[in-house]
């Protein structure tokens, strides 16, 4: 792989969309780098030194200095081995503006209506969530139809920015459809959105790291416990 001398270190969590993302990024471009897993309940001290703000993970650590906020080190990823695999965001200022724009709205709108629909106490907060992420799923529906061009990805012929953006929350929601029996991109009214999934998660680099949906199911169903224990 690329980048074998590049001082790279990651530090994250084998669960956490927010690392996934990173690690997609690095994968789909070629770049080595070292992982270090963290145990959240102990956070280590290179960890809290190097997020001494919000003590998250993920953090990227290049030669030494830190990188946090997965939006935040894609796009650093892209800037500082631009020369590695293909680039993440369009080279068009406005194309770099959409992609962005998207990424923002992932982030915003469908994270936090997911959470909710997936970690609300209340039945009633969890049928609002699942309201409020079937509408941001359309919403992206037709953003991919519009960006892509007929093409497979937000990218375009290839994964892009928003692709990766998007491709981190594809392992968690394997385990919730795993779990409720249900499809989050329904191929009936999402039909462009379940054919990205499927065409994202057949590609090798994506393979490589994902993680196990049987393992993410084992610990939503722990996590699920410990929420409606308290």
């Amino acid at each position: 792989m690329a980048g074998a001398a590049n001082d790279l270190k990651l530090l994250g969590m084998w669960a956490s969309p927010y690392v996934l993302r990173v690690r997609l990024a690095l994968s789909i471009k070629g770049i080595s780098y070292e992982y270090a897993e963290e145990d959240l309940r102990h956070k280590s001290e290179l960890l809290l030194r190097s997020n001494p703000v919000h003590n998250k993970v993920p953090v990227l650590i290049h030669a030494g200095k830190p990188v946090c906020e997965s939006l935040v080190i894609l796009q650093y990823i892209d800037d500082a081995f631009g020369g590695a695999g293909p680039a993440l965001l369009p080279a068009d200022p406005h194309e770099r503006a959409v992609a962005r724009f998207w990424a923002a709205f992932i982030e915003d709108t469908l994270v936090k209506a997911m959470n909710q629909a997936s970690w609300s106490k209340t039945e009633a907060e969890k049928v609002e969530g699942n309201k409020r992420a079937t509408a941001a799923l359309n919403t992206l529906e037709a953003a991919l139809r519009d960006v892509s061009k007929g093409k497979p990805f937000f990218g375009g012929d290839s994964t892009g920015y928003v692709d990766i953006v998007l491709g981190g929350l594809l392992a968690g929601v394997r385990a919730m459809e795993a779990m409720l029996g249900v499809k989050a991109f329904d191929p009936v009214t999402m039909p462009l959105l379940a054919a990205w999934a499927d065409h994202f998660g057949a590609l090798d680099a994506v393979a490589a790291v994902m993680p196990d949906v049987s393992k993410l199911v084992e610990l939503f169903i722990t996590m699920h416990a410990a929420v409606a224990a308290n």
